[in-house]
């Protein structure tokens, strides 16, 4: 009897924790998205900022974003799976990959201003890209490779053996086995690191402040050299984003409306984080409904 209380009061402590950080969540979602959605307009989202007048939108900021996040998927996705393909079904227990793995755990802690100040050192700096859409690429993939590789590895060693036994047992050499039966087994799971990923890419600020620029100067959409400073394909312009936007805002004030810009931002912000979350959740889920209706 004494057991059974002890379990009812451990059980109710734990459920009364789990409803306050819900309630605290989603009252700091609530209240971004009350005080931001009233100032957001199909003009906010599509005109150019302004500087110092009232009126300025985040269209420029806005397409940087989401330009960013795919050249750092391009770079990254890549590296992180033959990474996470490596560790998983290559690398052999020892030392060195003791040591590998310690080192992905200690790059996946540390703090984001580190990142871009790492950045700013060897891609701005060093390489001489100065600040630019690439540096600030480079810099969210070394701050995004140790979870994604993570999260690869993880997808693949929880394809159960036999599924690998039985393409060996048809004939597939191991690279074939790789390729054809355990990476479209674990598919769910990587694409949705990916996707979550993807949100904590489209989010970051303090890594881009020091690599892409705090600068978003006006697009030529008839201009598609690669190399121009007004050219939207252009991956070696300063690229202020969205996040870095509402940073600068807050922190120069030089515009009359400085509150309503940097609420408005904030809340297209976390309604385009919240989208890449519950879509990580509805792709995983759907996938691998798809897997085992198939199988």
């Amino acid at each position: 009897m004494h057991a059974k209380k002890v379990d009812k009061l451990a059980t109710g402590i734990l459920y009364t924790i789990a409803g306050i950080i819900v309630v605290i969540l989603a009252s700091l979602i609530l209240f971004i998205l009350g005080r931001g959605i009233p100032h957001i307009s199909w003009s906010f989202l599509t005109s150019q900022s302004s500087s110092y007048q009232a009126g300025g939108g985040i269209g420029i900021q806005l397409y940087n974003s989401f330009f960013l996040l795919v050249v750092t998927l391009i770079i990254s996705v890549p590296i992180s799976m033959g990474a996470g393909i490596y560790l998983s079904e290559y690398a052999k227990k020892g030392r060195l990959t003791n040591f590998v793995r310690t080192c992905i755990e200690i790059l996946s802690s540390l703090p984001s201003v580190v990142v871009g100040l790492f950045g700013y050192l060897i891609f701005v700096v060093q390489f001489q890209y100065g600040f630019s859409i690439i540096s600030g690429a480079l810099a969210l993939t070394v701050f995004n490779l140790p979870q994604m590789t993570r999260t690869v590895e993880d997808s693949l060693r929880n394809v159960h053996h036999t599924q690998r036994e039985a393409g060996l047992a048809l004939g597939l050499s191991r690279w074939e086995t790789i390729i054809h039966v355990v990476i479209p087994e674990a598919l769910p799971g990587i694409v949705t690191g990916i996707v979550l990923a993807s949100g904590r890419i489209f989010g970051e600020a303090a890594a881009l402040i020091y690599t892409a620029g705090q600068s978003a100067p006006a697009l030529d959409w008839s201009n598609w050299n690669i190399f121009s400073v007004t050219s939207p394909i252009s991956i070696f312009r300063q690229a202020e984003t969205l996040a870095v936007h509402i940073w600068k805002v807050n922190s120069e004030g030089t515009i009359p409306d400085a509150v309503q810009v940097s609420a408005g931002s904030a809340a297209v912000l976390l309604i385009f984080i919240l989208i890449f979350n519950l879509s990580a959740r509805y792709i995983g889920q759907t996938l691998y409904k798809k897997l085992t209706s198939a199988e």
